[in-house]
């Protein structure tokens, strides 16, 4: 079985969304029964709450089931537990790069999700992590959504190609491979600011 995790602020928006279209993707390659997807937050703010009603709607108006949801905050224990795990922006990647250090393990299989998107920019190696930030529609409206669901669904079949071709060729996890974009993950805990949404604990120091 291959586990996968997305990540995003208080897992009621962009994180179950990019589950919900990796889920459908997976289902439509056969591979349902193979890779279990889930999401988490970094932050505690948003815990027991279900997808955002927005979130729903435009997953809904695309053809997705979606599902149940019930938020939570992504534990220390969740990510050596997962063979990739997907943070939407640079400030989740820092998160999840602290969580990683405090547990001491190695952290090669946390990935920025638009690192999978052909349309995405490539990044220099000054360039900082935000740029492949999949932006909080939290704040917005409908529109902000759609957005969101656009850039989900244009990193989708790059996420399922680079586990395709790692289960092909035998290894256990991204970490263990070369798809997609090598480091972005890391450069994403190194680089870069994002804002934060709400005031709910978020892992690790403030400013996350």
């Amino acid at each position: 079985m291959f586990r996968i995790m997305t990540v995003c602020t208080g897992n009621i928006c962009r994180s179950p969304m990019a589950e919900v279209v990796l889920r459908a993707r997976f289902a439509e390659a056969g591979l349902g029964d193979v890779v279990v997807v889930d999401s988490t937050g970094v932050s505690d703010e948003e815990a027991g709450n279900p997808i955002d009603p927005r979130a729903r709607a435009v997953l809904a108006e695309r053809g997705y089931a979606v599902p149940e949801h019930t938020a939570r905050q992504v534990l220390s224990t969740d990510l050596p537990a997962r063979d990739l795990v997907l943070p939407m922006t640079a400030r989740h990647a820092r998160a999840l790069d602290r969580l990683v250090r405090a547990a001491g393990n190695d952290g090669a299989h946390v990935r920025m999700y638009r690192t999978f998107d052909p349309t995405a920019p490539r990044l220099g190696p000054d360039d900082p992590a935000d740029l492949l930030d999949i932006e909080d529609p939290w704040f917005g409206g409908v529109e902000d959504f759609v957005t969101c669901l656009d850039q989900v669904e244009a990193g989708a079949e790059g996420v399922v190609a680079a586990v395709v071709e790692l289960l092909a060729a035998g290894q256990g996890s991204i970490g263990q491979g070369g798809a997609g974009q090598r480091g972005a993950g890391q450069r994403g805990a190194d680089q870069g600011a994002a804002g934060q949404r709400g005031s709910g604990p978020a892992l690790g120091s403030s400013g996350a």
